[in-house]
């Protein structure tokens, strides 16, 4: 049995579990989506961020899983070296349609759930300012920023400026 045959099984079931995993990151994302325009309920939105840390840690274990499979083939570990693999697989008479088709759902699925991920980051943002704005006119404290990085950390920046003084 060949490297590739050994390594063919391992693949599919990365690629599945993490499509599985993507589709639950989506629905989390979705729902975070819906609670940020009606609900604005800190607990569910704080609840959703929980789960989404969890999803994006098993995916990112997912990734070096990936990697370690590609290694084995002495393949690179990114979409060049996935198709690389999938050429291999196919080269050595393995049917990878249901392995291809996956990974082109995941890489969608993914895509979707940044640029969710970016959108919700943004209104979080917004709700965050109009909060801080609303605080430092009662308080007439400075002004603070608070953003959200690529991974979900706040940062906060300070300005001074006065909104309104009496």
């Amino acid at each position: 049995m060949s490297l590739i045959e050994q390594t063919f099984p391992i693949m599919e079931k990365l690629i599945l579990n993490a499509l599985q995993l993507a589709e639950q990151l989506h629905q989390q994302l979705t729902q975070e989506t819906e609670a940020l325009k009606h609900i604005q309920d800190a607990e569910l939105i704080d609840t959703i961020a929980a789960n989404k840390r969890q999803l994006v840690a098993q995916l990112e274990q997912f990734s070096q899983q990936l990697g370690q499979v590609l290694a084995t083939e002495q393949l690179p570990n990114h979409q060049d070296g996935v198709q690389a693999y999938f050429q291999r697989t196919e080269a050595a008479g393995l049917s990878n349609v249901e392995l291809t088709g996956n990974w082109a759902k995941l890489m969608s699925l993914c895509a979707e759930c940044r640029a969710l991920n970016e959108q919700n980051g943004a209104s979080i943002e917004l709700l965050a300012r109009h909060t801080n704005r609303s605080l430092h006119i009662l308080k007439g404290k400075s002004q603070t920023t608070m953003t959200y990085g690529p991974d979900g950390s706040t940062r906060s920046d300070n300005f001074t400026r006065p909104l309104i003084s009496v």
